[in-house]
């Protein structure tokens, strides 16, 4: 209680308390919640405060300092894809694709196949494939140019396009304080926790999660990786992460509300959400993710 009072104190946040005592209970409730954590989630703390990334982070972005800039490095792009399939036609489609990623190393486009599934739970008759570029946008424009001009690649598109319902794509940066992407023995699950953002709150968020990671982790090792939007939908988180099924799931994210900090971490993001999506992800046979 001391310490919301110190927090009241200052005088940038005495509007901010005028307006709070007109609001019903439940509401300000919420209001001091989300105010609490935000300073707790900010304190200086030499003993448990993730130290370089998040240092910078945490001070006032210059003018010319993109979010991109701050929160990633641009050595490695990625493309999050999402194809929607017809029903009858979702065993061809997985096999021309297998494929498909094979004639991507052999045309040396330099594109790399992080994971590809298919919707479990979610948008049903749904692929979701990820591709990795190392070094960055030169690689990618190599890709693409190749994709669009090479024979075989205009095949594919044929045959590949009288099987879909859809298809859209993202170009991702990850997130500099999530692990980096390795390859996982069989077998798992996946769940991709997808995340509209208020503009202006990537900070934030980034901010929160430079720490709320830690108090995810466990002995399952489920995180997998974080990205952030920066060709196509703006303002778009994407969160991976892996379980040995539904139950291990289940049991895993019940744990990490016993970990003093977890529910500081959910009550200070989720004012910054417009929208959030989940779905439960199985890879297909020709994943590197398994």
């Amino acid at each position: 209680m001391a310490g919301l009072c110190k927090t009241f104190w200052s005088r940038p946040l005495q509007s901010t308390f005028s307006l709070a005592c007109k609001l019903p209970e439940a509401s300000l409730t919420l209001r001091l919640r989300c105010l609490h954590s935000s300073t707790t989630l900010l304190r200086n703390s030499d003993d448990d405060e993730p130290k370089g990334w998040f240092s910078r982070l945490r001070k006032t972005a210059q003018p010319d300092q993109s979010h991109s800039m701050a929160l990633s490095n641009k050595d490695t792009v990625y493309e999050l894809q999402f194809h929607g399939v017809k029903p009858e036609c979702m065993e061809d489609y997985l096999n021309q694709f297998s494929t498909f990623q094979q004639l991507m190393r052999d045309k040396g486009t330099g594109a790399e196949l992080v994971g590809s599934f298919t919707v479990e739970i979610g948008d049903q008759d749904e692929a979701v494939h990820m591709w990795q570029y190392p070094g960055g946008y030169p690689v990618l424009n190599n890709a693409n140019m190749i994709y669009r001009t090479d024979s075989d690649f205009v095949e594919f598109r044929k045959q590949r396009n009288a099987m879909l319902r859809s298809r859209r794509n993202q170009i991702l940066l990850a997130f500099s304080f999530w692990p980096a992407i390795q390859p996982r023995d069989p077998s798992h699950i996946y769940e991709l926790r997808s995340y509209t953002l208020k503009p202006g709150t990537m900070y934030e968020w980034g901010n929160c999660w430079a720490r709320g990671l830690q108090y995810r982790r466990s002995s399952q090792n489920e995180p997998v990786g974080g990205f952030l939007s920066h060709i196509g939908e703006q303002y778009n988180v994407h969160h991976f992460w892996a379980y040995k099924d539904l139950q291990t799931r289940k049991e895993t994210r019940e744990a990490a509300w016993g970990r003093p900090g977890w529910d500081e971490c959910v009550s200070y993001t989720v004012p910054l959400i417009r929208h959030m999506k989940s779905r439960i992800l199985i890879p297909t046979p020709f994943s590197p993710l398994q």
